[in-house]
């Protein structure tokens, strides 16, 4: 479960940025998180539950996700397409030449202070 370290980090970011920024308490944070990011959203949100506790700054800080469609788009008829639902091949013309162009992303867009 490598949710946990994505965790960790993502606190250990947080708690950089707060100092820097002079902040006491945050009440969400807002990730994005590509559908073929191999990360686990309810792995995610169970890990920052119980990592959270252990930070005063994050306590009662929540954890909200905004999932990023996985788009692949076709070099040859310069189209895009949902990865999940066609793959690698092209549902307009058929190549095979293509390649991800969305959907990997894990990056945090939001962080509300309170």
């Amino acid at each position: 479960m490598h949710e946990l370290g994505l965790v960790t980090h993502i606190v250990r970011t947080i708690e950089d940025i707060s100092i820097e920024v002079q902040l006491t308490n945050v009440s969400s944070v807002t990730l994005e998180l590509g559908e073929v990011s191999g990360v686990i959203p309810d792995y995610l949100t169970d890990c920052w539950k119980y990592f959270r506790v252990k930070s005063e700054l994050l306590k009662e800080a929540d954890l909200k996700i905004f999932m990023i469609p996985a788009v692949t788009i076709c070099e040859d008829c310069n189209r895009t397409y949902s990865t999940l639902k066609y793959k690698k091949i092209c549902p307009h013309c058929g190549s095979g030449t293509t390649y991800l162009k969305t959907g990997t992303e894990f990056n945090i867009k939001e962080i509300e202070a309170c």
